[in-house]
């Protein structure tokens, strides 16, 4: 079990890192803005393990899983991984993404707290909850198009090699969306079967292993962000990243298999994602970045939210 959960989870990791860089060169190729890869592509490309792993946990019949992991994720990726990546080099929040996407950001949120707290997502809501994210995807590209570049352009050569990019580029991504399945399909799995094992319910496991272990691509992807000096990437890639995650991977997995929330999330842990969506927009809006000290905070609160269930997992 214990195999079968690290192959899982090198997989994803492996296979997120695979689709973010065939995803991004390809918008690259077709000159779309720093702003919106980080936002969008780069931010949905690195929670197709969290979209993977829930639909998996839908259709096997472990609710608390799918549920867990979207919360958990969400947790983990402002207290976790855009305090790792503040620690390593303050991220800097642009004003005029800011302005856009923190409206969403926290509506997106407040909407998953509605809905858990609902007790059951059916297809008619997940419908819904995927055409916001459209209506989202599509303003946001209209609202940061630029004029068209091309390879000249960027100063980039336009010899007959160029087309060939493209092929190679798609290839990439298909090969790491596989891979990420398949480790999505093996980790559910192992979790389950340790969730038996410390006699822990599916939702606590989704909350804390499943949703790290999802969040592995957007966590190597801050620490490579922050490393380069791309503050802009590395915070829209945890902005980007949530929204998905409460409005796509909530609708689609529903869309495939209506949800049932277990009691499990409705205690502490939707307010602990609320209240982690807010401190991470003052601190956004203070300064237009996030400090160090800032950074710090935030990862002291994950420290303390993982205690807090590793003594109600007996750990």
């Amino acid at each position: 079990m214990t195999l079968q959960l690290m192959i899982g989870l090198v997989l994803m990791l492996a296979g997120g890192e695979a689709l973010v860089r065939g995803a991004v060169a390809i918008a690259e190729r077709f000159g779309v803005s720093p702003l919106v890869i980080g936002v969008t592509l780069v931010g949905f490309g690195t929670s197709a393990p969290e979209l993977a792993a829930c639909i998996d946990a839908a259709l096997i019949g472990a609710p608390g899983l799918a549920v867990g992991n979207v919360i958990g994720s969400n947790i983990a990726n402002v207290l976790l991984i855009l305090a790792t990546g503040a620690l390593l080099h303050p991220i800097i929040a642009k004003p005029k993404a800011l302005r856009r996407d923190g409206p969403v950001l926290l509506g997106s949120a407040l909407i998953c707290v509605a809905i858990v707290l609902s007790g059951h997502l059916g297809r008619g809501l997940a419908v819904v909850l995927l055409l916001c994210l459209i209506v989202y995807l599509v303003m946001a590209a209209l609202n940061d198009r630029q004029p068209d570049r091309t390879a000249a352009d960027d100063g980039q050569p336009d010899g007959s090699h160029r087309p060939m990019a493209l092929p190679l580029n798609l290839g990439i991504a298909v090969f790491g969306l596989g891979a990420v399945l398949l480790g999505a399909d093996l980790l559910v799995k192992a979790a389950v079967d340790l969730a038996g094992m410390l006699g822990v319910s599916d939702a606590v496991i989704g909350l804390t292993v499943i949703a790290i272990g999802t969040s592995l691509p957007e966590l190597a992807t801050a620490v490579i962000a922050s490393m380069k000096r791309e503050g802009e990437l590395a915070f829209g890639n945890v902005v980007g990243s949530n929204i998905f995650n409460s409005l796509g991977i909530f609708g689609a997995t529903a869309l495939v298999h209506p949800i049932d929330i277990p009691t499990d999330v409705v205690g502490p842990d939707i307010w602990v994602m609320l209240g982690a969506t807010l401190a991470l927009l003052i601190f956004a809006m203070t300064g237009w970045r996030v400090s160090r000290r800032e950074g710090a905070v935030l990862l002291l609160g994950y420290v303390a939210y993982l205690g807090m269930h590793a003594r109600s997992m007996g750990i």
